[in-house]
C-alpha cells in the first residue's frame, strides 16, 4: 500500500511531497517524488497524549482508544493510579487487559502513591514490594506520578524504594510537585524524578524547566493550564509534552492533544517544536514502541487537511487505518465490572454540622474554574437550631465526603465557595484520589438525596434539584468508569453537566471534574477527605469553625 502526501518529517525539519509504502504494519519506504495531488494533505507522526488518567474519561482504556483515534491520537501514558486506589494490583490488570483490545500504544505505569496519603481511606495499598513487582511487568513502562514529595523532601524508606526500584529497572520517574519552587524542587527532582504536569504559572514551569525537567503543558477538563504555560515551548522544545491528564468524555468527543498542537501552532510557536512536544518527546522520553514516520518504523501517523487547524483525516497504527473523516473505525466492545463499594443510604440528619464555637465563620474551600488548586478563606454560615448551615445566596454551599469502603461512617462535613448554585446538590465516586463520594449541596436533604444516588448506583455522578428531580450516570466499573458506548455516554453526561448548570445554577465549566478534586489532599490549599478538613499548607487537618 502507497500513501501519497506532503509528509512532515520532524527529524529533518523539512516538508516534502512523498510516497510511504506501508508493508506488514510498517513503513517499508518512503520516496520524495513529484505530482502529489493538492488534497492530500498532510503526513506526520501520530499524537500522543504524555499523561493521562484513562479511568477519568469515565471510558475503560479500549472505549477511550475508540474515541481518541479520531482526534489522531495513536498513543498514552496512562496512570492507573485511579482505579489502584479502588482495587489494587487488581485495577491495574483490568487496565492492561482491556487495553489490549485496541490498537492504541497504551503505556501504563506502576502507581506510586497508593493511598495518596494517610489522611484518607483508600481501597487499597501499594507498598515498594507491589510497585517494584509492578515495574518487573513489561507492559509497566514507568512510575507514575510522585506526588507525595515531602516523602521525597524527608527521605522517606518507602518513597525512595519505589523510585530506587524505577531508576534499576531503566524506568522513568513522573513528578508531581505543584507549587514547589527553590531548593525543595532542586532536591525532589535530584531524587531521580524526570517530569511534572502539575505546573499552574510561567514562572514554575521556567523555574523546573531550567532544572532539566521535562514540563507537560496540561489542559484537561478541569486544570487548564495551556495559557500559562505555552511560552516554554519556544525557549525548551526539547523538553516540552502536551497532555490532558484528566478527560471528561464530552470533552473528549470534541478534540485531544490535536487540539492543543492547533492553539500552539496559532501562538505562534514554531510548526516543528510544536509537533515535537506532540509526538516526538514522549516517544522518546517513555521509550514507546510507536513509529515516527522513519523507514523500519511501525506505521503510527496521522493524515490530516492542513497545518493549521489540524484537522484530522485519516489515524493509522500498525498501517491499519482506525478513523477516517472524524469517525472511529474501532467497535464498541463490552466489558465485565469490577467494583468495591461497601456505602449504605444515608439520611439528612447525618448530614447536619453542629455549630462547636457557635461564631458561624467557617473555613471555606474555594474551587476556581479551570484548576484544580482550590483557595482557602474564610465565610459565614447561617446558624440555626445550633446548626451550620449552607449560604446559597452568598455562593457558601455545603461540601461532604462519604466514605464508599465502609457501610456506616458518619460523612465529613465542610463548606465550600465556587459553584455557585442557588438549590440541590452534586455528587460523585470520582473523587481523587481514594475516590470516595464526595459531594456539594445548597442544603442537607439534596446533599443527602445525591450522595444515596450515587450509592444506589453503586458507583456514579448524580445530580438533584433537591424537590424530587433527582439525576444519575452509574459508573459500575470501579465506582469511576462505564461499559457503555463512549459515544452515548458522552451525549449523556452532557445532558446532565447543562441540567447542572440550568437547572441548579452551577457557575463551573466542568461542575463535575471540579468536584471530584475537592477531595485531593496533595493539592493546595484546603481540601476535604472522609475524615475531615484538610489544611494542605500544614499538611494537618484543622477545623471548620473558626473560635
Amino acid at each position: 500500500m502507497q500513501i501519497l502526501a506532503q509528509l512532515v518529517d520532524l527529524h529533518a525539519r523539512r516538508i516534502y511531497p512523498a510516497g510511504i509504502s506501508v508493508e506488514n504494519g510498517r513503513v517499508k519506504s518512503i520516496r520524495e517524488i513529484a505530482g502529489v495531488p493538492a488534497d492530500a494533505g498532510y503526513v506526520l507522526p501520530g499524537f500522543v497524549d504524555a499523561h493521562v488518567h484513562i479511568e477519568s474519561s469515565m471510558l475503560p482504556p479500549a472505549e477511550f482508544a475508540r474515541m481518541a483515534v479520531a482526534h489522531g491520537t495513536v498513543a498514552t501514558v496512562s496512570d492507573p493510579h485511579e482505579i489502584a486506589n479502588v482495587l489494587g494490583v487488581s485495577g491495574v490488570q483490568f487496565m492492561l487487559d482491556d487495553a489490549r483490545r485496541a490498537p492504541v500504544k497504551f503505556c501504563f505505569g506502576a502507581p506510586s502513591c497508593v493511598p495518596a496519603t494517610g489522611f484518607e481511606t483508600a481501597g487499597a495499598v501499594l507498598d515498594a514490594l507491589a510497585v517494584e513487582q509492578l515495574l518487573q511487568n513489561p507492559a509497566i513502562g514507568y512510575l507514575s506520578e510522585m506526588m507525595n514529595f515531602p516523602g521525597v523532601l524527608h527521605a522517606d524508606p518507602e518513597v525512595l524504594a519505589k523510585i530506587a526500584s524505577a531508576r534499576r529497572l531503566g524506568k522513568p520517574v513522573d513528578g508531581h510537585a505543584p507549587g514547589l519552587r527553590g531548593d525543595d524542587a532542586r532536591r525532589y527532582f535530584a531524587a531521580g524524578i524526570t517530569t511534572d504536569h502539575e505546573c499552574f504559572t510561567f514562572e514554575e514551569g521556567l523555574e523546573k524547566a531550567r532544572l532539566g525537567v521535562k514540563i507537560l503543558i496540561r489542559e484537561g477538563s478541569a486544570a487548564r493550564n495551556f495559557e500559562a504555560l505555552w511560552p516554554l515551548l519556544l525557549e525548551f522544545p526539547a523538553q516540552v509534552m502536551f497532555c490532558s491528564d484528566d478527560k471528561h468524555p464530552d470533552d473528549l468527543l470534541s478534540g485531544h492533544i490535536d487540539r492543543l498542537v492547533a492553539r500552539a501552532v496559532a501562538k505562534g510557536c514554531p510548526l516543528f517544536d510544536t509537533l515535537r512536544a506532540a509526538c516526538l518527546n514522549p516517544v522518546e522520553h517513555y521509550r514507546l514502541p510507536v513509529g515516527l514516520l522513519r523507514e523500519g518504523d511501525p506505521a503510527d501517523f496521522v493524515r490530516v487537511a492542513d497545518l493549521t487547524e489540524f484537522r484530522v483525516l485519516e489515524t493509522w497504527i500498525n498501517g491499519f487505518c482506525v478513523a477516517a473523516d472524524g469517525q472511529s473505525r474501532l467497535p464498541h466492545q463490552s466489558c465485565d465490572t469490577h467494583n468495591q463499594f461497601a456505602a449504605l443510604p444515608k439520611t439528612p440528619a447525618e448530614f447536619h454540622l453542629a455549630s462547636a464555637h457557635g461564631t458561624g465563620i467557617v473555613r471555606v474551600i474555594v474551587a476556581r474554574d479551570g484548576e484544580i488548586v482550590t483557595g482557602a478563606e474564610e465565610g459565614r454560615a447561617r446558624l440555626q437550631d445550633g446548626l451550620l448551615l449552607p449560604y446559597p445566596a452568598h455562593d457558601l454551599l455545603k461540601i461532604a465526603v462519604v466514605n464508599r469502603y465502609a457501610p456506616s461512617v458518619p460523612p465529613a462535613i465542610g463548606f465550600v465557595r465556587g459553584f455557585g448554585m442557588q438549590r440541590g446538590a452534586l455528587a460523585s465516586s470520582v473523587a481523587h484520589d481514594s475516590h470516595n463520594i464526595v459531594a456539594v449541596g445548597a442544603d442537607d436533604a439534596a446533599l443527602c438525596a445525591a450522595v444515596n444516588a450515587v450509592i444506589e448506583a453503586r458507583g456514579g455522578v448524580s445530580a438533584t434539584d433537591g424537590a424530587g428531580d433527582t439525576r444519575v450516570l452509574p459508573l459500575p466499573i470501579a465506582g469511576l468508569m462505564s461499559p457503555a458506548d463512549g459515544y452515548e455516554l458522552a451525549h449523556t453526561y452532557s445532558r446532565l453537566d447543562a441540567w447542572t448548570k440550568e437547572t441548579l445554577g452551577c457557575t463551573l465549566r466542568a461542575p463535575f471534574m471540579a468536584l471530584s478534586f475537592l477531595a485531593l489532599p496533595v493539592i493546595p490549599s484546603l481540601k476535604m477527605t472522609d475524615r475531615g478538613l484538610f489544611d494542605v499548607e500544614r499538611f494537618d487537618f484543622t477545623e471548620v469553625e473558626l473560635g
